[in-house]
Order: structure tokens, then C-alpha cells, then sequence
């Protein structure tokens, strides 16, 4: 496995994994309180099948342009997690039984996860995150949490050497018990992936300037 595929994959699982925690969730009364990552993760812990519909953007200095990407992240059951990609492209990534499958036009690619540990971590890390396990969760990342319910942010930075080489951290933004977006940012370089979800993905239309995207991201845009 090349550095460059095994970067991709961590994109994908870490936001594959946490998208999936979530359904959409009704705002909740008394949202000026204050919270903690124990308040957070009791309200993304989920036990049952989920699915959600996502739009990703990503710059690079190799694109003219940022790609738009668009589909369905599912949860059909406790040990599976689906990305589905829909537009511009069609690629369907599965995560079971400790293996990596990757779908595209007629081909399919599958590996284990072992043959790279820092995906085995990031499987068994979120797996604590979709059963609300704060304790195992922090066995693997540091927490910092901040905001109050109506808008709130909780960065994750690696524990794991092997994953902080390559993973910088990943921060969830929500409303509420409502998750809306998910920023992963590798290591090297100052690529950030901006993973929008729910209510945010349905409020970023066409947008694609990182501006525009990170104003509804981080709860700035008007609402």
C-alpha cells in the first residue's frame, strides 16, 4: 500500500466512521448550556442502522478547482460502514469483518485493514464513538471539547504515533444533537477535507469556495 492511498483511506474511514454516529436529530431545548465530550458523545452514540446524505469538498494544489463530491454514508448494521460516492463519479467504499473493499465501474479492490495499523485503529476507535464509549475513544485520541449546546466543536488528535504521522486531527461541528460537519486535516501539507452533513449539506447548494463552505461548517452562515 502506497502513503498516498493509505492517506485517502484515512480520510474516508475517520469521516465514514463518525458520519454514521448520527441521525438527524431535532434541536434541543436549553441550548445555551454548556457541554463536554461525555454530553457529545451521549447524543452521537447509535446503536441502530443510519444513513446520511453527505457533500465533501476538497482543494489541492493538483486541482484547478475544488472537488465537489457527493452521496450516502451508511450503517447497516454494527459492523458495517458504507460510503457511497454518487456524483461526479460512482465508488462505493466498505468497511467489514477487518477489511477495506472499494468499488468503482467493474473493478473492486479489497486488503485488510491490518496491513496498515493505523486504519485498524481508527476502526476500533470509532466503533467506540458509535457506541457513545468516551472511555476507549480517549484510549486512542485527546479530546477538547468547547462551545455551548447551540453550537459546539470537539477536536480529536491521535494518540497513535503511526496515525499522528499521518492524521493531524479531526473536528466534528454541531448544533444541538445534530451533527453538520466533519474537518479532517492530514499531517502533511494544509489540505483540509470538509465533509458537510444533514441541514449543512442541504444549506451548501453549488457553494464550493472554502470561504462560503467553512462559514456553514463552523455554524457562521445565516441560518
Amino acid at each position: 500500500m502506497t502513503p498516498r492511498y493509505s492517506a485517502a483511506l484515512l480520510l474516508a474511514l475517520g469521516t465514514l466512521a463518525i458520519t454514521l454516529t448520527t441521525p438527524v436529530i431535532a434541536r434541543e431545548p436549553g441550548t445555551a448550556a454548556t457541554i463536554d465530550s461525555g454530553w457529545i458523545l451521549s447524543k452521537l452514540g447509535h446503536a441502530g442502522p443510519t444513513r446520511t446524505a453527505f457533500v465533501e469538498v476538497r482543494s489541492s494544489p493538483l486541482l484547478k478547482s475544488p472537488l465537489r463530491v457527493s452521496g450516502e454514508y451508511r450503517h447497516p448494521d454494527a459492523d458495517t460502514l458504507v460510503r457511497e460516492v454518487r456524483s461526479p463519479y460512482q465508488e462505493t467504499t466498505t468497511i467489514r469483518d477487518g477489511k477495506a473493499s472499494i468499488q468503482r465501474g467493474g473493478s473492486t479492490r479489497t486488503f485488510a485493514l491490518s496491513r496498515a495499523p493505523q486504519l485498524a485503529t481508527l476502526q476500533t476507535s470509532f466503533g467506540a464513538l458509535l457506541r457513545g464509549d468516551q472511555q476507549q475513544l480517549q484510549s486512542a485520541f485527546a479530546l477538547d471539547t468547547s462551545g455551548v449546546r447551540e453550537k459546539w466543536k470537539m477536536v480529536l488528535t491521535p494518540k497513535d504515533t503511526a496515525l499522528a504521522k499521518q492524521m493531524r486531527d479531526i473536528t466534528l461541528f454541531g448544533r444541538g444533537a445534530e451533527l453538520r460537519c466533519i474537518e479532517t486535516r492530514l499531517s502533511q501539507g494544509n489540505e483540509v477535507q470538509r465533509t458537510l452533513l444533514a441541514s449543512a449539506a442541504s444549506a451548501s447548494g453549488t457553494a464550493t469556495s472554502d470561504d462560503a463552505l467553512q462559514a456553514i461548517c463552523h455554524g457562521d452562515a445565516a441560518r
